[in-house]
């Protein structure tokens, strides 16, 4: 049993932690102020309020330091008309707003959406608090890096589809118009201003389609660290999840991802994360559907995966054996199976081991709210 003076021990040190954690920065030659992002994207964050935000049209990107550090306050409740809500605070009309992504600061619980302003393509980060009031980052003492994705004097990249913090780097996923045209952008920490990426292609086995794909983007991904080995775990459209490994390669490298499980075709991935919850561990895919629905309410559906089925590495279940989830069921195979709570939901993120922020239709409107995870 734990006293009260080691429980308040313990409280002190995460404290301090959490105060270094902040107090170490990622960024080198790091500029102060608007970053004055030309495109917005994905966004995801790092340790201490660190917002990467990919700049999709400039093959950039763009680390900031928030400062919001915590402590944590989630939405006390559900944040209606949120498309309305975001219209009237950034001086545009209903409908003069677009939603790319959104992101949840687990440090302090804030959501961070980044967002397009059709009328003059003003591209903006607007923070939602607690008490449901959206504002948009004040860049004033922020310092940021803006660091490039580039291919080559004769290629060049179309879009950057998805950015998370790994652990000992940042990556980044995109495509270019090379032959090899998927890419994971490797960047090394800490992360320099006016810096420039490692390009890597990637090529993936596509269960659906039952051949190997070098065109096809990785639209969202998770890294992964196992037995000491770094691997980029990411999705695909029509829905393969597959696993790059990225220790000891050299810059424009091709790597050759292991598929490892098949969600079903007719799908594009938006979001994923993973969570533990009684001793197991659960990969999350978002999804859209775009061809007609087999089950559900809406085209915006989810499915966990147990990450036992993600680290395999028997020859007999991967790749053009991988594991197919049943489409015509709500679960199965063991261990797959769909979530029932993101039904609807154009973006989630994780919140907490229990609990995912849920940006989900309500009509023609959007609301912002907390769902439990299974």
């Amino acid at each position: 049993m734990r006293t009260v003076p080691s429980l308040l021990l313990g409280v002190a040190l995460a404290a301090t932690l959490n105060t270094n954690l902040f107090a170490v920065s990622h960024l080198q030659d790091a500029a102060t102020g608007d970053p004055k992002l030309r495109s917005v994207g994905a966004i995801s964050f790092g340790p201490g309020g660190l917002l990467l935000v990919a700049e999709p049209r400039h093959a950039a990107i763009v680390a900031i330091e928030t400062g919001d550090a915590g402590p944590v306050q989630k939405l006390k409740q559900r944040v209606d008309k949120v498309n309305a809500l975001l219209s009237a605070r950034l001086g545009a009309p209903e409908g003069g707003i677009q939603i790319v992504d959104m992101a949840v600061n687990q440090a302090s619980g804030k959501v961070y959406l980044s967002v397009t302003r059709k009328a003059d393509n003003a591209a903006l980060i607007v923070v939602v608090t607690a008490d449901g009031q959206a504002t948009p980052l004040n860049y004033e003492k922020t310092k940021h890096a803006r660091v490039s994705l580039p291919i080559s004097d004769t290629a060049k990249v179309g879009n950057v589809s998805d950015v998370a913090f790994a652990g000992d780097r940042v990556l980044a996923a995109g495509a270019s118009n090379e032959e090899f045209s998927s890419k994971i952008f490797t960047l090394a920490l800490p992360l320099t201003h006016g810096g420039s990426a490692m390009p890597l292609s990637a090529e993936t086995y596509h269960v659906a389609h039952g051949k190997w794909e070098t065109k096809a983007p990785i639209t969202s991904f998770v890294p992964m660290e196992e037995n000491g080995k770094h691997y980029v775990v990411g999705s695909f459209a029509c829905t393969p999840i597959a696993k790059f490994e990225l220790d000891d390669l050299k810059p424009n490298a091709q790597v050759k991802g292991t598929s490892v499980v098949e969600l079903g075709s007719g799908n594009r991935p938006l979001d994923m994360f993973t969570y533990e919850k009684d001793g197991k561990q659960w990969l999350v895919t978002h999804t859209m559907r775009f061809h007609a629905n087999l089950f559900g309410p809406s085209k915006y559906w989810a499915a966990r995966v147990d990450m036992s089925h993600i680290k395999v590495h028997d020859e007999t279940k991967i790749n053009q054996k991988a594991v197919r989830r049943d489409v015509k069921q709500p679960k199965g195979p063991d261990g797959i199976e769909i979530v029932e709570s993101l039904f609807g939901a154009l973006h989630v993120d994780k919140l907490s081991n229990t609990e995912v922020v849920v940006l989900r239709e309500q009509g023609t409107a959007l609301t912002l709210e907390i769902a439990p995870l299974p």
